[in-house]
This record gives C-alpha cells, structure tokens and sequence, in this order.
C-alpha cells in the first residue's frame, strides 16, 4: 500500500471551501502521475491516451492509497486506469447502453419504473470508473440542477403516481450542501413524495465528503433515506469508510450496497464473499450485483451469463441468504431490473 497524498493544511471555519473539496480537487488525474505513485511505471505502454481523453482519469488519493503497490492486477486500479482494451469496438457495444435517453421526462429526469424518477443531479463524479455506463451521457444538456431544479420540480409536482426520488449522476452528493438542500426543500412542498434515495460512490472514494454540513442535511429531511453506495470490492472499504457508513446510519439512513460484475476485479466467488462479508461489517447490505452495462469501452470488464450465474450460486451456498445480492441486469425498456436467477 502507498502512503495517502499529505492532507492540505486546515483551513478556519470561516473559509468556504470544505475539506472534502480540497481534497477532491487534488485528485490524481494523470496515469503516468498514478503508476508512477504504485510503482508501475511499466504500464505505461498500456495507457489509451484517446480513452483518457475521451473519459479522464479521477481518482482521489485516498483511494490510490488502498490499492496494492507494484500490484499490476490491484482490482482497484483496473477499475480506473485507462488502457488501451477500451479502444476496441465490439458488437453489442454502445453509447447508451440502458436506454437512459429514451426514458427521459425533461432535463435530467429519467422515468423507467412506475413510482420514481430518477434525476440526474451532476456529471461530476469523485472518480471515474472505466466501466461507467453514462461515460457518454450528455451532461451538459441534460442535468436536473440546471435553472435551480425548476424543469425537474415542474415535472414531479405535476405527476402525483411519483413518489420516490432518486437521486443519482454523476454523483449527487458532489453538489454542495446548499445546492441539495436548494432541492429537498422544494421536494418537501410536494405532498406525493414520500421517501428519498441518494445513488453515491462517494462514501466510499472519498469519506471526507460524510462531513457535518452533509448530516445536517440529512437529519432534516422529512422522508425515509435509502443511501445506496457503490463498491465492488472489499480493498475499498477502510477505517475512514467504515466511520463515514457509520455516521449516515446514524443520521437515520438505510445502507444498501450495489456491486458490478467486473472482469479480474471480483470475478471469483473468494472476492465477491468477501466484499458482501465485508461490507456487512461496515453496516451495509447487499443490494444488487449488475451484470456489465454494455457500455462502448467497457467490453473487456464483461462477464459471461453462465460464469456470472455459477458464481452467485457459489455465492449463495457460502453466505446466509440476506448477505447474497440479486443477480439483474438492466434491460432498456424493461419495468424494473432483469433478474437472472
């Protein structure tokens, strides 16, 4: 392991920018800067300049400091480094791979379950996963907090059968806790919304975000909040990830974690227990394990049926039933997730 980026000097309460950002914005953003800092100088040759170009590198450095050093195969770092297996153009392979542009009900509001809308708060994410499957989404066009959230508000005020707000992106809770609490208060005139959902990586990529300002916020939302986070391996949690799950399960948040099926990142029935043990001991449950969005740049991730559904049956002889995820894939123009056992 490397030791983590120094922290920036404290700043005084009176400043405006909070830790978390700070931090955020010393993010690695250069391969050759990340493998020169795990010791793989090496790998160089195998960086995709056009796939960095077209999807950059982010990766904040707390994160780099779990992953393996001189470890060419650290499941952490496949998840982020830019190679050239991206470059390759495969069948079935595309921009939009979940049918996220024809669900669309205005400007960065998403309608494909009956109940919920799901808006898309950012392009801003706090790492840059290679597999992401809005990699190409048009964030620029289409996000909800555009023009103060007045498109998105108009369009959930006027449909009374929605009653879920999810919050997703980019990541949500890279806005600043004005901006969100600019959103809930509006939604909190809107009688037919009844529970709150917060889709984030951040927790996880950078716990610094967990901070008293964000849990303020929190705690004064009228409705139920379901956190959902995203990690696919069990390198990713630690003592700082651990302390920032436990502060929003005490300000009343339900902790569900969503996994995706990855190539030489979790595809085995060891990591995958692992992860689901792990997290538990974070205090947060399995949810759901996707097979791969099948999202240009990402076929070399990708898992087959068969191997994806031996190992959740594996998975399942291992592990008491709540600890086991659903199996799904998403499906453009299905009513829900497609499970697959």
């Amino acid at each position: 392991m490397i030791p983590a980026h120094p922290a920036p000097i404290q700043i005084s309460p009176r400043q405006a920018t909070p830790r978390w950002q700070q931090l955020w914005r010393d993010a690695v953003r250069d391969p050759v800067e990340l493998l020169g800092l795990l010791g793989l100088e090496e790998l160089a040759s195998r960086v995709s300049p056009a796939a960095a170009a077209q999807f950059a590198l982010r990766v904040p450095r707390g994160f780099v400091a779990r992953m393996r050093h001189g470890d060419a195969n650290d499941p952490l770092l496949r998840q982020v480094l830019p190679l050239d297996d991206e470059e390759r153009v495969v069948p079935g392979f595309g921009l939009d791979a979940v049918g996220d542009s024809a669900a669309r009900a205005g400007a960065g509001v998403i309608r494909k379950y009956r109940g919920r809308a799901l808006l898309v708060a950012t392009g801003s994410c706090g790492i840059n996963c290679r597999y992401c499957f809005r990699r190409h989404f048009p964030y620029a066009e289409e996000t909800a907090a555009r023009g103060q959230w007045a498109e998105t508000l108009a369009i959930i005020a006027a449909d009374d059968a929605i009653d879920e707000i999810i919050l997703s992106g980019g990541d949500p809770l890279s806005l600043a806790d004005g901006k969100l609490a600019e959103l809930t208060d509006a939604l909190k005139r809107i009688p037919h919304v009844r529970r709150l959902r917060i889709h984030t990586r951040l927790p996880v990529v950078l716990p610094e975000r967990v901070d008293d300002g964000l849990i303020a916020w929190l705690r004064d939302l009228p409705w139920p909040v379901t956190v959902v986070i995203h990690a696919n391996h069990a390198n990713e949690f630690d003592g700082d990830v651990d302390a920032a799950l436990m502060r929003l399960r005490d300000a009343g948040c339900l902790l569900l974690n969503q996994a995706v099926l990855l190539k030489g990142v979790n595809d085995s029935v060891d990591a995958l227990t692992d992860l689901c043990e792990r997290g538990h001991r974070a205090g947060v449950l399995p949810y759901y394990l996707h097979q791969l969005d099948r999202v240009s740049g990402a076929a070399h991730f990708e898992v087959g049926d068969d191997d994806a559904l031996a190992l959740h049956r594996d998975l399942a002889a291992r592990l008491s039933g709540y600890l086991v995820p659903k199996l799904v894939r998403e499906v453009a123009g299905d009513p829900g997730k497609r499970p697959l056992v």
